[in-house]
C-alpha cells in the first residue's frame, strides 16, 4: 500500500513538473513570433537556435537518438546511414516533422528530388511554419527548374525568418526570372 503511495505522488510530481504539450507550443508559438519580429541578426539567431532546439524534441529519448545518428551521418556525408536511421525514425515516429526534414535534406543530398519534395511536404503537413523544410522547398523547386515556386517558398521563409542572408540572395538572384524587369 505504502509503495502505491509513493508512485502516485511521484507521477503527480512529474506530471506537474514537466511542460504540457501545450505550454509546449504556446512557448513555440511566442518563439515564432519573436523571430519574425527579431530587429537584429543576433537576436534572430538566438531566436532560431531555441526554435529548432524546440522541433528537435521528439517526446522519445529512442527517437531522438535516431535523429541525431541521422544528422550526425549527414554530417560526415554518410548518406546511406544518413538514410537509414532517418527512415527508420519516421517509420516510428511519422507524426515527427523534424524526423521528416532530416529524411528531406538526406535525399537533398543525394540529388533524390522527388522523395525529398515528398518529405519536405510531409514537415510542412505536420508543421506548416517550419523555415527550413520551407527553404528546401525554394531549393529543390531551383533544382527542377521552376523559379516561380521557389521564389514563393523563398518569400514565404523570410517572413518567418527575416535575416537570412542565403535566401534573401536566392530572392534577388530569382526576382528578374519571376517578376521580369519594369520599363
Amino acid at each position: 500500500m505504502k509503495f502505491k503511495s509513493t508512485v502516485t505522488a511521484l507521477l503527480a510530481v512529474a506530471s506537474i513538473s514537466l511542460p504540457t504539450g501545450a505550454f509546449a507550443q504556446d512557448r513555440l508559438a511566442d518563439l515564432l513570433d519573436k523571430l519574425a519580429e527579431a530587429e537584429s541578426a543576433a537576436i534572430a539567431a538566438r531566436l532560431e537556435r531555441d526554435v529548432q532546439r524546440e522541433w528537435s524534441k521528439s517526446g522519445s529519448a529512442a527517437m531522438d537518438l535516431l535523429l541525431k545518428r541521422g544528422q550526425d551521418a549527414l554530417e560526415v556525408d554518410d548518406l546511406p546511414a544518413a538514410l537509414d536511421h532517418l527512415t527508420a525514425l519516421t517509420d516510428h515516429a511519422p507524426d515527427f516533422a523534424e524526423g521528416w526534414h532530416a529524411l528531406a535534406l538526406a535525399y537533398y543530398q543525394s540529388e533524390r528530388f522527388g522523395p525529398a519534395m515528398d518529405a519536405l511536404e510531409r514537415t510542412l503537413a505536420l508543421n506548416p511554419d517550419h523555415f527550413g523544410a520551407l527553404r528546401g522547398v525554394g531549393a529543390v523547386m531551383e533544382q527542377v527548374g521552376q523559379p516561380e515556386r521557389a521564389y514563393d517558398a523563398y518569400s514565404r521563409v523570410l517572413a518567418l525568418r527575416p535575416f537570412d542572408e542565403d535566401v534573401q540572395a536566392a530572392l534577388d538572384r530569382l526576382e528578374v526570372r519571376v517578376k521580369g524587369t519594369s520599363l
